[in-house]
């Protein structure tokens, strides 16, 4: 026997402009869109078979995905992968998830690609290097393919360790113990041993030029 639930009254959010609240028999309160409204036809009193009161709820939660999603883009930029995440956090299904990264990139408002050269950027202008960097991008979930060419567009590593360098010594030449702290440092910033040896290199010969 398929039974029914009720909608016991409509009424626009206040806080959500284009978002709807229908309150249903049960105590529960479903957040539709206007366009739900009228593709479902719904109003107070109409009772929901089964079937349609899921097929609802789905549309809804959708809905609500791709809301979520936009909120959250439109903050900040971030990766696919974050974004799906931060929607599951939110309590959308992987499915909803899924369907509204997609519908992001659509649209052209998510871009893995783009995202992986921002955030190389950035970490290149606060001084870290390529270790760095691709540990960012795996930890935002970017897809391998990518990062080559976000890496390429970060520019000169000899250049931005030597100004790391030129900042630490202020004109002065360190001995064996501070050169091997700096190097250190270097490389836990991301840059490899070849690297910071080229460029210290470098240093040396300019000063002895």
């Amino acid at each position: 026997m398929t039974s029914t639930m009720r909608i016991e009254r409509l009424e626009p959010s206040a806080r959500v402009k284009g978002r709807v609240l229908a309150f249903l028999e049960d105590g529960s309160c479903l957040k539709i869109t206007e366009q739900e409204l009228l593709d479902f036809g719904l109003s107070a009193g109409l009772e929901l078979d089964d079937q349609t009161l899921e097929a609802l709820k789905s549309r809804a939660a959708g809905s609500r995905a791709r809301a979520d999603a936009a909120a959250l883009i439109g903050r900040r930029a971030m990766s696919r992968a974050d974004l799906e995440k931060k929607l599951r956090e939110k309590g959308a299904s992987a499915a909803d998830s899924r369907y509204a990264a997609e519908w992001l990139e659509a649209i052209g408002a998510l871009n893995d690609g783009e995202y992986a050269g921002l955030l190389v950027r950035h970490l290149a202008d606060l001084g870290y290097g390529p270790a760095r960097w691709k540990e960012e991008l795996r930890r935002h979930g970017i897809p391998r393919e990518l990062w080559d060419e976000a890496v390429e567009q970060a520019g000169d590593n000899d250049a931005r360790i030597r100004c790391f360098l030129a900042a630490k010594l202020r004109g002065r030449e360190p001995d064996e113990k501070e050169k091997r702290r700096l190097c250190n440092a270097l490389a836990r910033r991301g840059y490899s041993w070849g690297e910071i040896r080229a460029a210290w290199d470098g240093r040396l010969e300019e000063e002895e030029w």
